[in-house]
């Protein structure tokens, strides 16, 4: 369909001044708005304006502009139904053939500090997308341009086929054009449901990122969609496959639970051992290391603070498959490289710590989705000295383990079990179908690795429902335990707690995840 006539009104002018000039090259007429047209003639070039051209000025303040029969009816007329061009000639309604527009920067203005409601409801576009939609409708016969960057391939593609474009082009730029026509409205309702809030719908939008190395399994394609690279860098390795993505979350929302120098291990989103240093990130390394030496084969390391040169050096003796920091020393960065398959990520913890305070977990359902608040940071240690439910109240160093082992245990999956002290892990245990199994692999666990339970302290997600997970953590050393309560049988487990001469607190609170 070769193009005579093109309608530019675009906000983003970048790459506009080789393309207009290009169309003006080979015959197409010029017709633009406002700005836009502003632009095309300090450059040079002939343009109409879209008033003279339907013969009715722009009004309220820029709000009335192109919604206009001779505007929407050129692109869309059937150029190939006699009665559709026999009456736009009635009409004196000449083909508009291509159309350019991008939308009014609601998502940019939206994202200011202190914007007020009324400047973004002024930045929502009506014409755009208006015209967008039509053009698209009839494709078969117009051409449609949202992004920039089909600027240069639809010119050439015009300049060698006599001013034409394909038909395969046009419905590729179509489906461009309704993703993000989909993509705005989907900004505008999220934006105006944070000032009524409605649960009628819930939208997401969210552009393709890229593809992933496979998913769960070799065997099963995955994709990553949304603005990833806004929160971590990849500085080198393999290409990130599902699991990947998945363990990164997870370790950096682990890591963000700690102030102090940590370092974090993980397998499979589970923590496999945690250890705090306030004077050296090895020294928290050897802490989280000794909790399970075999674990972390194949696993993720995270730690909030950049990472040296003396962590670099030991962790590059273990088969890792990612390491996250929000920096790298430089000498660290020359010793790990020369593994390149070992992927680097680096995270912007401030970005991702906003990101995380303010969307919630999608999951598919069957028929739909789920959405959930994210469980951001551990609850219910505001006050702890006051919520021990025993005899003997806590101590100075068993409310600081306490503290430690709580944000830990938080990010445990199902039925979690932590042992630990004020600075490190001990013995964890997941992902069990009772909690005294979680409870004595934990133990099993902590005894695999040479270290002693004596005195220290027991984190639970949720409720111990009998006392024999707390009898088995005792059995084992610990001499005080945190958990949520509220079981019905917390009277039998405080009780045993008190034979044992053991200390106890109720968060009110669990942090259970499946």
């Amino acid at each position: 369909m070769k193009i005579t006539r093109a309608l530019i009104s675009v906000s983003d002018k970048s790459g506009l001044d080789a393309f207009a000039r290009g169309l003006h090259d080979l015959g197409v007429e010029l017709l633009s708005t406002g700005g836009s047209a502003a632009y095309l003639r300090g450059i040079g070039l002939p343009v109409v304006e879209v008033s003279d051209y339907t013969g009715y000025p722009e009004c309220f303040d820029g709000r009335v502009k192109t919604l206009h029969p001779k505007v929407h009816g050129g692109f869309l007329y059937q150029r190939e139904n006699p009665e559709h061009v026999a009456r736009a000639t009635e009409l004196g309604v000449p083909p508009i053939d291509l159309l350019v527009v991008n939308l009014y920067p609601f998502e940019q203005t939206i994202a200011k500090p202190g914007v007020t409601f009324e400047d973004a409801v002024e930045n929502i576009d009506i014409g755009g997308p208006a015209m967008l939609r039509g053009a698209c409708k009839n494709h078969s016969s117009v051409t449609v341009i949202t992004d920039p960057a089909d600027y240069a391939p639809v010119l050439e593609e015009m300049q060698n086929n006599s001013g034409s474009t394909h038909l395969k082009t046009r419905e590729r730029l179509a489906i461009k054009v309704f993703q993000r026509t989909a993509a705005y409205d989907t900004a505008i309702a999220n934006y105006l449901a944070k000032e009524q809030s409605t649960e009628g719908c819930y939208s997401a939008n969210v552009p393709f990122y890229q593809t992933l190395r496979n998913g769960d399994n070799p065997h099963q394609k995955a994709s990553l969609y949304g603005n990833f690279g806004d929160y971590f860098e990849k500085l080198q390795g393999k290409e990130l496959s599902y699991t990947n993505v998945l363990d990164i979350e997870g370790a950096v929302a682990l890591a963000l639970e700690f102030k102090r120098p940590t370092v974090a291990i993980l397998k499979h989103t589970n923590p496999c051992g945690v250890g705090c240093d306030d004077d050296d990130l090895r020294a928290a390394w050897d802490k989280a290391f000794e909790t399970d030496r075999q674990a972390p084969f194949g696993g993720v390391i995270v730690t909030n603070r950049p990472l040296t040169e003396r962590l670099a050096r030991v962790i590059s003796e273990i088969f890792t498959d990612v390491i996250i920091a929000p920096d790298f020393e430089a000498d660290a960065r020359a010793i790990l490289q020369k593994k390149k398959n070992l992927r680097l990520m680096q995270v912007n913890m401030e970005a991702f710590s906003k990101w995380q305070d303010s969307n919630p977990i999608i999951r598919s359902a069957p028929g739909g989705l789920m959405v959930m608040d994210r469980d951001i940071r551990a609850l219910g240690l505001q006050d702890l000295e006051e919520k021990s439910v025993t005899k003997r109240p806590p101590s100075k160093e068993e409310l600081e383990a306490m503290r430690f082992t709580w944000k830990v245990c938080k990010h445990v999956k199902s039925n979690a079990i932590v042992f630990g002290a004020h600075d490190r892990t001990l013995g964890i245990g997941a992902g069990q179908m009772s909690r005294v199994d979680s409870c004595r692999i934990a133990v099993w666990k902590a005894q695999e690795a040479g270290l002693s339970l004596e005195g220290s302290v027991v984190a639970s997600d949720a409720m111990f429902p009998f006392p024999d997970g707390l009898i088995a953590a005792a059995n084992a050393g610990a001499t005080a335990a945190i958990q949520p309560g509220g079981s019905v049988k917390d009277p039998e487990v405080i009780a045993a707690a008190d034979e044992r001469g053991m200390s106890m607190v109720f968060t009110g609170f669990r942090h259970f995840l499946h």
